[in-house]
């Protein structure tokens, strides 16, 4: 029994201090139009140490992806990315217009100023994998920045879980 505690103890302890590592601020998710099937989340991300966002899932989506938009020519072409770098210590802006996540499928409507749930999975260099939890708030347009809206920027708003070795 003592085994299993300190155990437990100990994975938590190296969880949170991996997860940290990063950081997520000004997150929020674009108010749908009635009946639309999808939205778009954005963000600020940034990791300490070079850092890969490999994956992104949320309850109110059947389909959660890191997508980016570009000039293609004449040409706005949005594709979805399987894995997106996190340079250590910049921060990388998921924005409209550029790399955001997508939300598609949507399984219930999101009402402005309600939260969306959104996990995300981190790889670090190493194989580590970490998972940084998130309740988004629903808005038509970007708080402002470095206001404390965005989820992440205070402990309290996010979890942070589990590293584990792929």
């Amino acid at each position: 029994m003592k085994l299993k505690l300190l155990t437990a103890t100990l994975t938590l302890a190296c969880s949170a201090l991996y997860a940290q590592t990063v950081e997520v601020k000004d997150a929020w998710v674009r108010s749908p139009v009635k009946g639309q099937q999808g939205t778009g989340a954005f963000m600020n991300i940034t990791a300490k140490e070079a850092t890969r966002l490999v994956g992104v899932s949320s309850p109110v989506a059947g389909v959660a992806q890191v997508h980016e938009m570009k000039m293609e020519g004449d040409v706005m072409k949005m594709r979805a990315v399987p894995v997106l770098d996190l340079p250590a210590g910049r921060t990388v802006q998921l924005k409209p217009g550029g790399y955001h996540i997508m939300l598609m499928d949507l399984k219930q409507p999101l009402p402005k100023d309600g939260k969306v749930a959104l996990t995300l999975r981190f790889m670090d260099a190493k194989g580590l994998e970490s998972r940084l939890e998130l309740a988004v708030p629903v808005s038509q347009a970007a708080p402002t920045a470095g206001n404390g809206a965005g989820p992440g920027h205070a402990e309290d708003k996010a979890k942070q879980h589990g590293a584990q070795k792929n």
